[in-house]
């Protein structure tokens, strides 16, 4: 493999903090990189001196044929996409139509960035983008750079404002259908997910040092702790917590994409004595004991908004000490869901229940409630809440619990005003923890912060004791903190996810084989569903079936009523709980299938 770029004994001096000091390291034909480390810890710095964006203070950047060798692209925090451009013009320039449209590499990236090859998602490829979100113009510079396909691509978090649906479509395409002799991959992200299957190498940048380290985020986490032992650390919080992560990634995660290279002797040893993140049983407990038996319950719940029913006769009860992370399409109506269970959007129709004992503290994605802490130092903005709290069965001060979240003594003394982005979220997560709560509903919780504190926010929850609800497109968090998933697709419906993010992912790709106009219901290619073509009879037959189905749906759906109000009155019996879990599984698996076989069967009768 040849080299693209490489670092000779790079420095780099911002002030009086050495960003990057003496880095030696290199980019490979066929390379996919991750680089992880704190915000603010120069990663963003490194890939401009990669780019040749940012010239270091000594050192040498050498490019494979030299000046005008290799081209690169980089996607920045910031675009610099022309406000006067069309959707056409900004991401496939000059390009006649013959040519992009018939080049499946560029149709794949029209189909998962911009929501299919007529740019449906950004109102279509003649919409201007001056008028478009922050997340929109990020997704059409994301989209330039994927169809121009440089040799070296470089991109800073490319994964924000994706929903986790756009997650999976990146990692699979900068995997598997961007690699070609020739070219390279390097990305920052804080998505571990994503890291786990789209990267072949982890760089960390810490402390002006970068370390490389074969693989994904899960051979990542073992090698950090491999390392740590080998070198006799003392067992400090920071070296349990990869012990925590490893054991979680080797002992019971869901299937990752991309398997990491285990060395399965090393991973076992480090684990042996290190027990499960958390004991389900004994939170819920707890958690019943604090809430009793009646938590939070929507019942035949609609929410309409304008001309958009949001919630359609939605019925949703939850249990004392149930984790559920809620997926769904970016505007299927996440966020409204969560304020119509806090009470802050009226229902239209329906009723809101809510247990006598219930305490809801709720995340929203704003952080302008801490605006009259700004000339506050820190410390006084977390014990103006308390002083002391419970966590994991063991009082702890309002002091270490900032210092589990990021904030060590010194960071403690800073104003609120100074904070960061992330900072400010992580107070935002203190303030409603240390509230004592036992109902906590977490929106996005994962934006602006590094992987270092998801792990430590992953670990304080661990400890919780109450109802958690958790809406983010971090499929890892999800499937680390959560029980089970839940999603919203835009039809008003809320549906169980036995399988996680996976189901969700398939329920998505029937829905879009299904929809008009898609190659899934054209009547002309192999495979097509029967569209306009079917005759008479099929006709018939298929509207029989949509009615046979639709009654079998009913029939499910009071089963899966009266499951739920069991689960009610068994909320202080995990065996039976788990029972009535396994049979709720099993109820929503059929209802998928016939979901499916139903739409198939619209399609044919019209």
């Amino acid at each position: 493999m040849a080299n693209l770029v490489s670092l000779e004994r790079v420095s780099l001096v911002f002030g009086t903090t050495s960003v990057l000091d003496d880095v030696s390291i290199g980019v490979l034909t066929g390379d996919r990189i991750g680089v992880v480390g704190r915000n603010g810890g120069g990663k963003s710095t490194l890939l401009r001196v990669v780019a040749g964006l940012q010239e270091p203070d000594s050192g040498r950047l050498s490019k494979q044929g030299g000046v005008d060798g290799i081209r690169i692209g980089m996607l920045a925090q910031d675009d610099a996409l022309d406000p006067a451009w069309t959707v056409r013009e900004a991401v496939l320039g000059d390009r006649p139509e013959h040519v992009w449209a018939g080049d499946p590499r560029v149709r794949d990236v029209l189909d998962g960035l911009l929501g299919g090859i007529g740019a449906e998602g950004m109102g279509g490829l003649d919409s201007p983008v001056g008028p478009k979100s922050g997340g929109e113009r990020r997704r059409l510079a994301l989209a330039r750079l994927l169809v121009d396909d440089p040799e070296l691509l470089l991109l800073d978090e490319p994964t924000n404002h994706l929903d986790v649906e756009g997650v999976a479509w990146l990692a699979e395409h900068l995997a598997a259908k961007r690699p070609r002799p020739g070219n390279a991959t390097v990305a920052i992200t804080h998505d571990r997910w994503f890291l786990d299957a789209y990267a072949t190498m982890t760089w960390e940048v810490q402390d002006g040092h970068v370390s490389a380290f074969e693989g994904g985020y899960a051979a990542y986490v073992l090698a950090k702790a491999e390392r740590d032992r080998l070198a006799g650390v003392v067992a400090d919080r920071r070296a349990n917590l990869l012990r925590k992560e490893l054991a979680w990634l080797r002992r019971g995660a869901p299937a990752r994409t991309s398997k990491p290279k285990f060395r399965i002797d090393a991973a076992n040893v480090l684990i042996a004595d290190e027990p499960p993140p958390r004991n389900g049983v004994e939170l819920v407990s707890f958690a019943t004991r604090r809430l009793g038996k009646d938590v939070l319950d929507l019942e035949d719940a609609t929410v309409v908004l304008g001309d958009r029913t949001i919630l359609d006769r939605v019925t949703w009860r939850l249990a004392p000490g149930e984790r559920v992370g809620l997926v769904g399409v970016n505007g299927a109506g996440k966020s409204t869901l969560l304020r119509a269970l806090t009470g802050e959007v009226a229902l239209t129709s329906g009723r809101r229940k809510v247990g006598k004992t219930v305490v809801i503290a709720h995340l929203t994605q704003e952080v302008r409630e801490l605006e009259r802490f700004e000339q506050w130092r820190v410390i006084e903005a977390v014990e103006e809440v308390r002083q002391w709290t419970t966590l994991g069965g063991k009082e702890i001060s309002a002091g270490q619990l900032a210092t589990r979240l990021g904030f060590p003594g010194g960071r403690q003394q800073s104003r609120v005003g100074d904070l960061s982005g992330g900072e400010r979220r992580r107070l935002q997560l203190l303030r409603l923890l240390l509230a004592e709560p036992n109902v906590l509903i977490l929106d996005e919780p994962t934006n602006d912060l590094d992987i270092e504190t998801l792990t430590s926010l992953e670990d304080v929850l661990d400890g919780w004791a109450g109802t958690l609800i958790v809406v983010s497109h971090d499929r890892y968090l999800l499937e680390r903190v959560c029980d089970h998933e839940l999603a919203l697709l835009g039809d008003g419906r809320l549906r169980d996810l036995p399988g996680g993010v996976e189901d969700y992912l398939r329920l998505r790709a029937a829905g879009r084989a299904l929809a008009p106009g898609s190659a899934g219901s054209s009547s002309g290619g192999s495979g097509g569903i029967p569209g306009s073509t079917a005759g008479p009879a099929q006709i018939r037959e298929a509207r029989k079936s949509m009615a046979r189905i639709e009654k079998q749906l009913t029939r499910l759906a009071e089963r899966e009523e009266r499951l739920h109000a069991e689960m009610v009155v068994q909320a202080t019996d995990p065996v039976a709980l788990a029972d009535l879990t396994a049979k709720l599984q099993a109820v929503t698996a059929e209802r998928d299938e016939l979901e499916v076989q139903w739409l198939e069967a619209a399609d044919v009768a019209g």
